[in-house]
């Protein structure tokens, strides 16, 4: 017998109203993309594994899919370290190559092998699927879309408040009023760990203070011990776990904080006029937030950092986020080319829209109208009749076979088509169809040498 098939954990079969659902999340975000100048790349699904190791941090490293070589990739292997079982030893002589962990790192690669192709500021976006070893569970999976926009080649502060109205313009168009946009900067961050004695320890801090969301202020701290942070710099780091008041005011208790430090004091300035701005153009929706714990645990980013939370009362982590990364492209060998990005959690939205009823009904309507067959001689002339409507942009169907016409109209019922056409003997004789609205019942004819007469009707 068989055995029945199923699919990997963590991954996920996409029905068809689903993929519309997907697709008209996707299009929302590309037509903002386009509108605010970004071109789109794509780049490989698999990199070399030198690429991606070593730029997300020691946990991001955990998740990277790993593909083995082809042929016989283990008789390549010395007996040490094959019975050494040591799996950081034996990887890279089993596997050279890796599933992609995010979007941002290969464009990276790309700028700096098409540099002189470019035309900076270069701001691209990318839709493509990334993949992740994680634990799968409610709005993560290990297989899942990234939308990504990115600006390399300009270094001015206007490009972060030109992210946070992107942010903006795309979830108000997608109904999602009252989004918040979270910002911090990592100079702070590196500030702090420099004024509490743990600048060492930066990565350390960095990864367990993104966790206090999650898992509360007394596990960070629990989390930042077990990292080798000491228990005297974890209390003068105390006043961030508790920070309160408006953005001025919280910038204002930064400042007492970040005495003596000049990278700190940086931050501070930099979000102090992205913040300044923003307020001045103002926002269609979303509200603009400080959170001087936002940390993003990837290593690359080195200023302002960004994380979008769904509307309150959605139970969801965060659907958006980026950042500024001002050497990414150095670890690739182009040295000074700053550059700042963002992603939407397309997978998360999508769960967001629908906990929230916010997809546009006729989403569910994948057939404008449903041609019936009669049979052979009819079937010539709704063919052409089909090719006609087509030529309008109706998406038009000829049932494929002269089956009952009862079962034929069950089928139309069952895929919610709008209107079906009849056109049988009496109707071909007389040089006209009949389209019959399936919601009221109402029926009305049509000349079959000008069908426009019913597009018109429809429209």
């Amino acid at each position: 017998m068989p055995q029945k098939p199923s699919i990997p954990k963590g991954t996920r079969d996409f029905s068809p109203a689903e993929v519309t659902k997907r697709n008209y999340i996707i299009n929302t975000i590309k037509k903002h993309f386009e509108l605010f100048g970004f071109q789109p790349i794509e780049t490989p699904s698999f990199e070399n594994s030198e690429t991606l190791l070593g730029k997300y941090g020691e946990e991001g490293d955990r998740l990277i899919f790993k593909i083995l070589n082809s042929g016989d990739f283990i008789s390549k292997v010395d007996d040490v370290t094959y019975s050494s079982k040591n799996s950081a030893s034996l990887a890279p002589k089993i596997s050279d190559k890796a599933l992609r962990y995010d979007l941002t790192v290969p464009f990276a690669r790309y700028v700096v092998m098409h540099q002189n192709e470019i035309e900076f500021p270069f701001k691209r976006y990318q839709i493509q699927p990334v993949w992740r070893a994680d634990r799968p569970q409610k709005g993560r999976f290990r297989e899942f879309y990234q939308c990504d926009a990115d600006v390399v080649g300009a270094n001015a502060l206007l490009q972060e408040v030109e992210f946070i109205q992107l942010y903006d313009a795309v979830f108000t168009d997608l109904g999602l009023n009252g989004t918040t946009i979270k910002i911090n900067n990592r100079k702070i961050l590196s500030g702090i760990a420099e004024v509490i004695g743990a600048r060492h320890l930066l990565v350390d801090f960095t990864v367990a203070l993104d966790k206090l969301d999650k898992i509360g202020v007394e596990q960070v701290k629990t989390e930042m011990l077990e990292r080798g942070i000491s228990e005297q710099a974890i209390t003068r780091a105390a006043p961030l776990f508790s920070m309160s008041g408006t953005a001025s005011e919280q910038l204002d208790q930064l400042k007492d904080l970040l005495t003596g430090s000049e990278v700190g004091m940086q931050g501070v300035a930099e979000l102090q006029e992205i913040i300044s701005t923003v307020e001045d153009v103002g926002l269609a929706s979303a509200h603009l937030q400080l959170d001087v714990t936002l940390a993003r645990g990837l290593n690359y980013y080195t200023g302002a950092i960004f994380e979008v939370a769904a509307p309150e009362g959605v139970a969801m982590g965060s659907i958006g986020g980026g950042g500024r990364y001002d050497d990414l492209t150095g670890i690739f060998g182009l040295k000074d080319v700053s550059g700042v990005g963002i992603s939407f959690g397309l997978d998360r939205i999508y769960l967001v829209l629908e906990e929230l009823g916010l997809f546009p009904d006729d989403l569910d309507i994948a057939l404008d109208v449903l041609c019936l067959n009669f049979g052979q001689k009819e079937r010539i002339a709704a063919l052409k009749l089909v090719s006609s409507l087509r030529k309008f942009g109706l998406r038009v169907d000829l049932y494929p076979t002269d089956t009952k016409v009862q079962k034929q109209f069950k089928y139309a019922d069952k895929r919610g088509v709008p209107y079906v056409i009849l056109l049988g003997e009496k109707e071909l004789a007389e040089g006209n169809f009949v389209a019959k609205n399936m919601k009221t019942g109402n029926q009305a004819s049509y000349a079959l040498d000008n069908p426009s007469q019913f597009v018109q009707k429809m429209t």
